[in-house]
């Protein structure tokens, strides 16, 4: 039996890790103990990483290495499952007391590195991973070349978390930091929608499938929509909240990330460079939103209280670190258009808050009615694509048929595939993909700076006059579907919301 092929053509088998010495700042923090940490042991399991391999943390706590093995053990018992080799697994790991400011501190971290990197023969390949708040980024990386950390005979490579920057200048400001010290092609942005099993087969349904790509235009698609909402608040999230809004947090990156990867034109090949070329082709054909014309193309909202089960939860002002005036939006709905030629006049809608009805997100492709309707007394339901992306994964296909009987009417058929009935168990959590891609030096799902730099430009207008206006907050209850004047903005164009309760993916 022939090896599994992955999506570049090398099998599962052929894929290892080479030998390195992966470094986490900010290995106390909540994304090291909830994701790096289990990640790395599932690959440990898979047998994906390299036998040559340490781990090193770096926080302001004082630890000993024992005592850092023993939060890694316990951070992978409770986020994931742990084998009798847990042991042999953290004996790995070690760890270095560090202030990330003070230029003494790099030195005893290299003096430890390099011990390390000795005593595993890791051959000087090093990956540094930026768990910290955005803010240190640029001294970090400053500090690792003046030390001489990034001076080694392996590759160096630096993998960094969102948000990069907060606009297109402070984005510009803190890349020319970074390039300091590491070329472009050894930063890697994670963006962790990216490592999603259903965002990476949006490629694939489009180009390895002739009976969607010859449809997948203007000719034939209406409109497209996605929704990214979340039933939960802010929670403790307030200060960085403040300073992010929906807009910032979600669809800079990960919802412009979707609208690229749908749009975009089939790559020459499936090369990083390749698809990545493709994709900035999109974002640079995003028809720019205008100041005066920002509340014709989008709408924010920010919720009130509301109640589930019968608890009352609070509004947005009320949540902890937030100003009780706040003039932050928790809702975004938007229509963008593609000027080019396979999308010209096709609406992209986009939709993403807190506190609405489900956690979800989920794309739908709704394709253009037949232009002469046999079946018009029933009113067939449009063809829809719906591409489940979370909770649950999987694609559902609506078309019309025959009813069953004697008449002629028509009834809505759905053909579902589900990931989670297939292969959920084994599907890899988005961190464990994209740690391993940068392992192996695979850029594919990781945010170039170019991509950056024009998701900024396009989303700076709409920031710029939402900033200076003062909104009529909060205007949605909490667990609605945001305010209604996301409704208006698609009833313009005489389309509607596709109720992402009606779309729910059915067990296979």
């Amino acid at each position: 039996m022939s090896a599994p092929i992955t999506k570049r053509g090398i099998s599962v088998q052929e894929q290892k890790a080479p030998s390195l010495l992966l470094t986490i700042f900010g290995a106390t923090g909540d994304l090291a103990k909830r994701k790096l940490f289990p990640s790395l042991y599932r690959l440990y399991k898979k047998n994906l990483l390299n036998k040559r391999f340490a781990i090193v943390g770096v926080a302001r706590t004082e630890m000993s290495d024992d005592e850092f093995r023993n939060r890694v053990k316990k951070s992978v018992q409770t986020f994931g499952e742990i084998d009798n080799d847990i042991d042999a697994f953290t004996s790995h790991f070690y760890y270095v007391p560090h202030d990330v400011t003070n230029k003494e501190s790099y030195i005893k971290l290299k003096q430890r590195m390099d011990d390390i990197d000795r005593q595993h023969q890791l051959e000087g390949n090093r990956i540094f991973y930026l768990a910290m708040a955005p803010e240190f980024f640029g001294t970090i990386s400053l500090h690792l070349k003046e030390s001489g950390l990034t001076e080694t005979n392996g590759f160096k490579r630096l993998i960094i978390e969102k948000p990069f920057g907060h606009d297109l200048s402070s984005a510009q400001k803190l890349n020319k930091e970074i390039r300091e010290s590491f070329h472009e092609e050894e930063i890697f942005r994670i963006d962790h929608y990216l490592g999603k099993e259903m965002v990476q087969n949006i490629e694939v349904i489009r180009f390895a499938n002739n009976l969607f790509e010859p449809l997948w235009n203007n000719r034939y698609i209406s409109n497209i929509q996605i929704t990214s909402s979340e039933s939960l608040g802010v929670e403790d999230r307030g200060r960085y909240y403040e300073t992010s809004g929906a807009l910032k947090d979600m669809v800079q990156n990960h919802i412009l990330q979707m609208v690229s990867l749908l749009a975009m034109e089939p790559p020459v090949r499936l090369s990083p460079d390749d698809i990545r070329a493709e994709k900035i082709k999109v974002l640079k054909a995003l028809r720019p939103i205008d100041k005066e014309k920002v509340h014709e193309h989008f709408v924010r909202g920010q919720y009130g209280s509301g109640t589930i089960n019968g608890e009352i939860v609070p509004g947005y002002r009320e949540e902890p670190n937030v100003h009780p005036q706040s003039n932050t939006e928790t809702f975004v709905a938007g229509r963008i258009f593609i000027d080019n030629f396979r999308w010209a006049g096709v609406p992209f809608y986009i939709r993403t808050g807190k506190r609405m009805p489900l956690k979800t997100t989920k794309i739908v492709v709704q394709f253009k009615d037949n232009p002469f309707q046999l079946y018009y007394k029933d009113h067939p339901q449009p063809n829809l694509l719906v591409l489940h992306i979370q909770p649950e994964e999987g694609i559902t296909l609506h078309f019309n048929a025959k009813k069953a009987g004697q008449s002629v009417a028509t009834t809505q058929v759905k053909l579902n595939f589900s990931n989670q009935k297939i292969d959920g168990i084994n599907t890899p959590e988005a961190y464990e993909k994209l740690l391993f891609d940068c392992m192996l030096g695979d850029s594919t799902n990781f945010t170039h700076w170019e991509e950056v730099a024009l998701s900024w430009k396009f989303v700076d207008p709409i920031s710029e006059v939402w900033q200076n206006e003062q909104s009529s907050f909060p205007n949605y209850a909490a667990f609605t579907n945001g305010p209604e004047s996301s409704n208006e903005l698609l009833a313009l164009d005489g389309h509607f919301w596709w109720s992402v309760n009606d779309l729910e993916i059915e067990n296979c």
